[in-house]
C-alpha cells in the first residue's frame, strides 16, 4: 500500500546520496557567468523579456490579466506565444521537440488545447479533437522518441513521449457527464467519453507495441497516454475514467497513466484505493501526480489542504510511496511523472532514484510547462545529470493556445511572478548582451 503519512515531507540535507556528477559542458557555462537562458533562442530570450516586464510587480500582472483577452494574436504570438506554446499544427510541433532537444530535453508530453473550458461544448467537434490528437501521436511523438533513442547511447535514458487527454475536450457536456458519472441518465455520455479516450488509447498501445518489437530492451513506455485533471467536482468521474482505461490498456505494460493533484485532502486515499483495486484486477498503475492546477477556481476551498507546508509534505509523501513501490518485488505502480515547478520536490525525487534500480530510473520522469522553471530544468540536465526530463507543451489553434496562456498567467500568476521580475530581466538582458557581443 502507498504509506502517505509515514514518509512526510523532510528537509532536503545536502549529502552523498544526492551529489552533483560530472559536470557537463552547460554547467560549466553556467559556473562562469552564464546560465540556463544561454541555451535559450534570441527569439525566446525576447519573449522572455518580455514576461519579465509584464510580472514586475502583482498590479503590473494583474493588469496584463485583465487586458490580455484583448491583444490581438498576432501580437501575442510575437512576444511570447513561442515561450509556452509548441505551434499551430504538428510540423511546427516537431520542430519545437527539436528545439527542446537542443537543449538536452528528450521529450515532451503534448497537449492539444481544445476543450470546453465551462465544461459544456467544445470550439471544434470532438471527433476532430480525438483525430488530431492520434495524428500527433503517430506523427510527432513515435518519430520524434525514435530519433531521440536511436542517438542515445541507452535506449533507457530517453523519457517517453506523452499525449494528455483533457476529459472536459473529449465529450460535449463533459462537466454533467463527469459530475453524475454513477448516473444512469448519463450512462450513455460517459461510454462515450470512454470510447473516445480508448480510440486514442489503442494508437498508444499499438505503437508502443511495434517499437517495442525494434527495441526489445527498452523497459519504459515508448508513449503514454495521460490524463488529465479537473476541479475536484469532476475529479471522481475522472478517476472511473482513468481506472477503466487502467483496465483496459494496463495489463503487464504501461499505456495509460492518471493524475492526481495532492492538494486535494484525499489524494493519498486515492492512490491506497486505487492500488487496492489495482492488485485486485491485475493492472498496472501509472501516475503524474501534481500539486494541483485550479486553486483560483476551485468553487470547494475545503477539499484543498489548509497550508501550502501540508501540501508540500503530502506531494513530497507521494512520490516518495510511489518510487517506494515502484522498488517493491511486486509493484502496483509502473510509471511516475514527478509534474513539479518546485525545486525541492524536484531534487528530493533525485535523491530517490539515485538509490534505485535501472528499471525504475527508466519509468520516473520529471517534468515541467514550457516556458516555465526553466532554471530547474537546467540544472537538473547539467548539475545532476538527469536524463528523464520533459516539457509539458500546449499546441492547437491559435484562440485556444491564446486562452490557455490566459489561464497560465491566472493559475499560475504567483510562479511566474516569482521566476521573473527585475532580477529575471537583468539576467535576460546579460544573455542578449553576451550574445550580440559573442556574434561582434
Amino acid at each position: 500500500m502507498l504509506r502517505l503519512k509515514a514518509l512526510v515531507s523532510r528537509p532536503l540535507r545536502p549529502g552523498p546520496a544526492l551529489r552533483p556528477r560530472a559536470p557537463l559542458v552547460a554547467h560549466r557555462l553556467q559556473s562562469s557567468g552564464k546560465s540556463y537562458l544561454d541555451s535559450l533562442t534570441t527569439p525566446e530570450l525576447l519573449g522572455y523579456g518580455v514576461i519579465g516586464l509584464a510580472t514586475l510587480s502583482k498590479s503590473t500582472l494583474n493588469t496584463v490579466i485583465s487586458l490580455f483577452p484583448y491583444a490581438p494574436l498576432w501580437l501575442v504570438k510575437l512576444l511570447v506565444y513561442r515561450n509556452y506554446c509548441g505551434g499551430d499544427n504538428l510540423a511546427q510541433v516537431l520542430q519545437t521537440g527539436d528545439r527542446l532537444a537542443q537543449r538536452g530535453i528528450q521529450n515532451m508530453m503534448l497537449s492539444l488545447t481544445i476543450e470546453a473550458c465551462d465544461g459544456t461544448q467544445t470550439s471544434v467537434p470532438v471527433s476532430q479533437i480525438v483525430e488530431q490528437t492520434q495524428q500527433s501521436i503517430s506523427q510527432v511523438l513515435v518519430p520524434h522518441t525514435a530519433k531521440m533513442i536511436s542517438k542515445a547511447a541507452d535506449i533507457n535514458s530517453v523519457p517517453p513521449g506523452y499525449v494528455a487527454l483533457k476529459p472536459t475536450g473529449l465529450i460535449d457536456d463533459a462537466a454533467e457527464i463527469l459530475r453524475n458519472h454513477n448516473n444512469a441518465k448519463y450512462d450513455a455520455g460517459y461510454q462515450q467519453l470512454l470510447s473516445n479516450c480508448r480510440d486514442i488509447c489503442r494508437v498508444v498501445a499499438q505503437e508502443n507495441e511495434k517499437l517495442a518489437k525494434q527495441y526489445p530492451g527498452r523497459t519504459a513506455p515508448f508513449v503514454a497516454a495521460v490524463i488529465d485533471a479537473e476541479r475536484s467536482d469532476l475529479q471522481h468521474g475522472v478517476y472511473r475514467l482513468q481506472r477503466d482505461l487502467f483496465r483496459e490498456f494496463n495489463h503487464g505494460k504501461i499505456n495509460v497513466i492518471g493524475t492526481v493533484q495532492m492538494y486535494l485532502q484525499e489524494s493519498s486515499h486515492i492512490l491506497a484505493e486505487e492500488e487496492k483495486l489495482a492488485r485486485k484486477d491485475g493492472y498496472l498503475l501509472g501516475w503524474k501526480l501534481v500539486r494541483g492546477a485550479y486553486i483560483h477556481s476551485e468553487p470547494d476551498r475545503t477539499v484543498i489542504f489548509a497550508t501550502k507546508q501540508e501540501t508540500d509534505q503530502n506531494y513530497d509523501a507521494g512520490i516518495a510511496a510511489s518510487i517506494a513501490n515502484m522498488s517493491s518485488e511486486k509493484p502496483a505502480v509502473g510509471h511516475l511523472v514527478v509534474a513539479s515547478h518546485n525545486r525541492e520536490s524536484q531534487l528530493k525525487a533525485t535523491q530517490l532514484l539515485q538509490k534505485a534500480d535501472a528499471r525504475v530510473r527508466a519509468n520516473v520522469v520529471l517534468g515541467q510547462l514550457l516556458g516555465m522553471a526553466d532554471n530547474i530544468t537546467f540544472e537538473l540536465m547539467n548539475r545532476y545529470d538527469v536524463k528523464n526530463v520533459i516539457k509539458y507543451v500546449p499546441w492547437g489553434p491559435p484562440k485556444e493556445t491564446k486562452e490557455y496562456l490566459l489561464r497560465r498567467l491566472e493559475e499560475n500568476g504567483d510562479a511566474v511572478r516569482s521566476d521573473n521580475g527585475w532580477p529575471f530581466l537583468k539576467q535576460v538582458a546579460k544573455a542578449l548582451f553576451r550574445r550580440l557581443r559573442h556574434q561582434s
